[in-house]
């Protein structure tokens, strides 16, 4: 009774369905984040008899063949990188960013991560960092005496100090860019880092070729859409339900053969 375990591989392919699709809506609110969706692929098939094979000593061969499908699995859960909505927040170090590119972090230990999520802040030492405290690349340092901040689209910050009418340049922020930008490796804490998938990072300027431009005292909210969500776990759930309910019709035809006399 291959049924059985058929319906089996469909019951725990959406119960992973589910999981992505319940941390999408987890995410809703989360700054920068990309939603995820789940790919299957159908699993090796048994051949009772082949297509093509000889049906007859004449030269006569099969024409369709019996295959029998021996369930699902997960092929892959793909992040989608589409641009999400951006929100207003007056903090003069949020930024967002307008097209392709991730901002560059560097980590305590010397590592390389990459956000898409610009809620920057302050440090002690008035570098500009991320709510972790990880400095944003390449370490901008903002006199504790300014009294205004601006940071151009293309990644200039500026900076007004007492007794100054010109702005003074306190440095310029990159962007990093992947070919395969799904192809990275999610860290937690709104952050990515490279793989052999994604390829290796491409820094550039902002509003260069390649590359979106920043908009300061913006975020860019999460890109999930949540009636699409909400429909998706209907979905998975019915399907769920249909694959309980093949396992029920196996158990009954062979409590059936169990019954024969």
């Amino acid at each position: 009774m291959r049924a059985l375990n058929i319906a089996a591989t469909g019951m725990l392919a959406q119960e992973l369905n589910v999981e992505v699709i319940s941390n999408n809506i987890a995410n809703m609110n989360t700054t920068g984040y990309k939603r995820q969706r789940a790919e299957f692929q159908d699993l090796l098939y048994q051949n009772l008899e082949r297509a093509g094979a000889a049906s007859s000593d004449s030269g006569t061969v099969v024409t369709n063949g019996i295959q029998i499908g021996l369930g699902v699995r997960a092929g892959s859960v793909y992040r989608i990188m589409e641009q999400g909505n951006l929100q207003q927040t007056e903090n003069p170090y949020d930024l967002a960013i307008q097209g392709r590119g991730f901002f560059h972090i560097q980590m305590p230990d010397g590592s390389d991560a990459y956000t898409r999520a610009g809620s920057f802040q302050l440090s002690p030492t008035g570098q500009i960092v991320t709510p972790q405290g990880y400095t944003v690349s390449p370490g901008i340092t903002v006199p504790q005496d300014a009294t205004s901040v601006s940071i151009s689209p293309t990644g200039q910050v500026q900076a007004i100090l007492p007794g100054q009418n010109t702005p003074q340049t306190l440095g310029q922020l990159e962007l990093t860019s992947f070919f395969n930008e799904a192809g990275l490796e999610s860290l937690g804490d709104n952050q990515f880092k490279e793989t052999a998938a994604s390829g290796s990072p491409t820094t550039g300027l902002p509003g260069s070729t390649g590359f979106g431009t920043l908009t300061q005292g913006f975020v860019e909210t999460s890109n999930v859409n949540a009636v699409s969500e909400i429909t998706n776990l209907i979905t998975a759930q019915r399907a769920y339900e249909m694959n309980s309910k093949v396992i029920t019709a196996a158990d009954d035809m062979l409590q059936a053969t169990n019954n024969l006399r």
